[in-house]
């Protein structure tokens, strides 16, 4: 690992739950993908009134047939989304031993296991959910926030490379290359790519709360808050602006020490 790869891996460890209050807002239930939207399916706890019916109904159909491989993967992603994260690896691993070579499996269980902070175990299944043959630019783009939260961003740098050349300006993507490039603390680097996403879907709250963050590390806290309030309630915008200042006075606390 490079210098300025090990330098960066504090600031992952920092920064990323922090932004997870920022992006999320009222969320209980939040993984890696909430930050980078690079694994998959986002938490949506918070819009539930009442999730439980449905996972009833959905655990006793997974215990009945539980070598049901598409049970399996429903059942795990239900239970990522409840916040149930070790459980939901135990779900997928047991699922992959009885099916090691379904890829929709694989990658489940990396989705997982990312989840669940075991992000080196995560990169090694991702890697076998798909082949150099035949690349998933989502596998790629979630093998690389895995090593970004391992502090490996060169590496993870080069995953999103990969992705992009199969798809083009993917905002999903682009935002976790802006993020890498902001744990590195090339902050200018991580605006432009940043921007980029931003430019293509407006809409993406993470994608936002990753672009204002960069901006508000640059001290343009004004132009930072006007993109956490976008299409927001006053009570809602409030509260982002809030964890967006307390996120930068952090930041800036360190930069003192």
């Amino acid at each position: 690992m490079s210098k300025r790869s090990s330098l960066a891996f504090p600031a992952a460890r920092l920064l990323l739950p922090a932004l997870l209050v920022l992006t999320l807002g009222g969320c209980q239930t939040a993984g890696i993908e909430d930050v980078t939207g690079a694994l998959g399916v986002r938490s949506e706890t918070a819009d539930k009134a009442d999730p439980t019916p449905d996972m009833d109904a959905l655990r006793a159909r997974y215990r009945a047939k539980p070598g049901d491989p598409d049970l399996a993967l429903a059942y795990g992603k239900a239970l990522r989304e409840s916040g149930q994260r070790a459980q939901a690896v135990a779900v997928m691993e047991q699922a992959v031993l009885g099916h090691s070579s379904n890829k929709a499996l694989l990658a489940g269980y990396g989705r997982a296991l990312a989840d669940n902070g075991n992000f080196q175990q995560a990169f090694d299944v991702l890697g076998r959910a798909h082949s150099p043959e035949d690349p998933d630019w989502r596998i790629l783009s979630a093998q690389g926030a895995a090593l970004d939260q391992l502090g490996r961003n060169e590496e993870a740098q080069q995953y999103y490379a990969a992705a992009l050349k199969i798809v083009p300006n993917e905002p999903t993507v682009l935002s976790n290359l802006g993020l890498s490039y902001m744990l590195q603390n090339n902050l200018s680097k991580a605006e432009q790519v940043l921007g980029r996403a931003y430019q293509r879907n407006q809409n993406d709250a993470r994608v936002r709360a990753n672009l204002a963050l960069v901006l508000g590390l640059q001290g343009r806290e004004a132009e930072a808050e006007i993109l956490v309030k976008a299409d927001l309630p006053p009570d809602q915008a409030a509260a982002k602006v809030t964890a967006l200042r307390q996120l930068l006075a952090k930041k800036q606390q360190r930069a003192d020490k």
